[in-house]
């Protein structure tokens, strides 16, 4: 619905600025002009074929706004919703990313609980999503998938970091860095006699 509603208000606006005194039948064409590619092309050509056989109901720019928002408004809006749905994935985002834009997204698809969760859990981070479902107790709603996937992607995160900066160099006491493994650089094997 979005791309309907984007495309619905700047042709509305321009007939506005430029078109106003012409015909009714230039502002269609006009618009129909910019209605272009897959489906959105048939429909068009079907709706030139019944204009000019006077079949048609469509005889103001309203009215084929009207018919545009009814014919691509809601359904193409959730299907393409649905799409998005199904092929979200966390990829390299973080938890919090992939759960907001998931969301984003899940609010005007139609899914809802367990097809909810299963959709979520497909795009999330494998190694995420195996944790969870081992988990002593699983997460059983979306909301538990989401808010537990964010809390162990962000705790993994910081064990990470935390070994980074464990692993590199070691502070001495008064302030000095050693690098691991033995004073100056050498492991201390006791003493030579």
């Amino acid at each position: 619905m979005e791309k309907v509603s984007a495309f619905i208000n700047a042709a509305h606006i321009y007939i506005r600025m430029k078109m106003e005194e012409e015909a009714a039948t230039t502002q269609i064409a006009w618009v129909l002009s910019y209605v272009q590619e897959g489906v959105a092309e048939a429909w068009k050509d079907n709706l030139l074929n019944e204009l000019a056989k006077e079949e048609s109901e469509v005889e103001t720019a309203e009215q084929l706004f009207s018919k545009i928002r009814n014919d691509f408004g809601k359904t193409s809006e959730e299907e393409r919703k649905i799409e998005q749905l199904q092929t979200i994935e966390q990829g390299s985002r973080t938890c919090d990313e992939y759960v907001q834009e998931f969301k984003k997204v899940a609010r005007g698809s139609s899914y809802k609980g367990r097809s909810l969760i299963e959709e979520f859990k497909r795009g999330l981070s494998g190694a995420i999503r195996r944790k969870l479902a081992k988990a002593e107790k699983p997460p059983t709603t979306i909301g538990e998938w989401q808010e537990r996937a964010i809390r162990l992607d962000r705790n993994q995160k910081q064990s990470r970091a935390e070994e980074r900066m464990l692993g590199r160099n070691v502070a001495c006491p008064g302030g000095n860095v050693q690098p691991r493994g033995g004073f100056g650089g050498r492991s201390y094997r006791g003493r030579e006699g």
